[in-house]
């Protein structure tokens, strides 16, 4: 049977069968085609991140936070890390024992020597002895809720250089929203969220608008891009940050003036201010 145009050369038929996105007989089923897309347009940006990295030093160190069933994390590695012998590794952080359990097996299965799945909070992630104390890549695909949030406050107390995320389903600010909204509505701007599916989708927006002022803050350069397009996920939005020591002043006080201005500087403020 010849390839599937949408299979990248290089990428291996037995792990995309293991994850499931190929059949047993090497067929994409349409679901399975949007979901390989998905990863691959992911993979492309990071690609060149990656390059980066190794012309700095050899060794990548990549933590994938809230990996799930490592998708993202098991196709890095078969298209990038498998041909490093540098002490290149990716760390798959992720709370569910049985996910953790079944990509220990599958890694082992496929000889892919230089992963590693832990089952840590985040909290446990940032001290334990089995992550480098410096990392220099930081992924969270579709890390639900606060998650993101979760991976962004390990990327920097872990001082990522890269951090690419494509945040998910969150509802932190949108409740904080709905809790205020009595006090807030003297403000003209409440009307932006006065109706519950304005509330929801723009707690959405205003939640990676807050994200982006927060690497800022802490010296990022970020760019905001669409991952792929609408028709495939409404989970679309992909943040990339590059640390590079920026000024930190200005976004720390815009951060600040609208956590304020939306009434959340309360109920957000130790989330989005805290130092790491």
């Amino acid at each position: 049977m010849p390839a599937d145009p949408d299979i990248l050369p290089g990428q291996s038929p037995e792990l995309l069968k293991e994850l499931h996105i190929l059949t047993r007989d090497g067929r994409l089923n349409q679901d399975s085609r949007r979901k390989l897309k998905q990863v691959y347009h992911l993979y492309r940006f990071i690609e060149p991140l990656l390059q980066e990295v190794l012309q700095q030093h050899p060794g990548i160190a990549l933590v994938d936070h809230g990996a799930g069933k490592s998708y993202l994390g098991f196709i890095l590695y078969d298209l990038f890390f498998k041909g490093l012998a540098d002490g290149s590794h990716i760390y798959g952080i992720e709370t569910r024992d049985e996910l953790v359990t079944k990509s220990r097996e599958l890694a082992a299965r496929l000889g892919f020597p230089a992963m590693s799945f832990l089952r840590l909070s985040v909290a446990e992630s940032i001290v334990s002895d089995q992550l480098p104390a410096t990392v220099d890549v930081v992924t969270a695909l579709h890390a639900c809720n606060t998650a993101t949030d979760d991976a962004i406050r390990f990327a920097l107390a872990k001082g990522a250089k890269f951090v690419v995320l494509v945040p998910c389903c969150q509802a932190e600010v949108a409740a904080a929203l709905r809790k205020t909204k009595g006090r807030a509505l003297a403000n003209p701007l409440a009307e932006l969220w006065r109706h519950p599916i304005h509330t929801r989708e723009f707690g959405s927006h205003v939640t990676n608008v807050l994200r982006c002022l927060q690497l800022q803050a802490h010296g990022y350069q970020v760019s905001v891009t669409e991952l792929v397009g609408w028709e495939h996920s409404m989970k679309n939005e992909l943040i990339v940050a590059t640390y590079k020591d920026l000024p930190r002043r200005a976004p720390a006080e815009r951060l600040r003036e609208l956590l304020g201005t939306l009434g959340l500087e309360e109920e957000l403020g130790g989330r989005f201010l805290a130092a790491p």
